[in-house]
């Protein structure tokens, strides 16, 4: 059984993806590869970095004069979690009813067509 993923605000999930991109970093590293946008002084990062190892979500080199903090999930992981929730809240865990929208709103290209159909088919053949 794996273990349950903590809820993880937007703000939060900023920071996770800079780790996903490139860990460990120090807090430091963190705050500069912030996207610009963000404008968060740097006691908000570490006010973030700290929510997220208290849930857990990430975890901290203290072995190093300088603490280097790393993701304990993978993005995929998270990803999946936050997908999840998403369908539960919005559409009474119906995926389908999810997916059908999409496509209905979406604008799709004959390749993401084949790509979807490809998706389905493998799905359907592994029954």
């Amino acid at each position: 059984m794996t273990k349950k993923i903590p809820a993880i605000t937007e703000s939060e999930w900023v920071v996770l993806k800079v780790l996903w991109e490139k860990g460990p970093q120090t807090a430091n590293d963190i705050i500069s590869s912030l996207p610009a946008q963000t404008h968060w002084n740097p006691k908000t990062v570490r006010t973030l970095l700290d929510r997220l190892t208290k849930k857990e979500v990430v975890g901290v080199h203290k072995n190093q004069r300088v603490y280097t903090f790393y993701p304990l999930y993978s993005q995929d992981e998270c990803q999946r979690d936050k997908t999840k929730s998403f369908v539960k809240r919005f559409y009474d865990g119906t995926l389908k009813s999810m997916l059908v929208q999409f496509i209905q709103e979406e604008d799709l290209s004959e390749e993401d067509v084949k790509e979807l159909r490809s998706i389905l088919d493998k799905k359907q053949n592994k029954k």
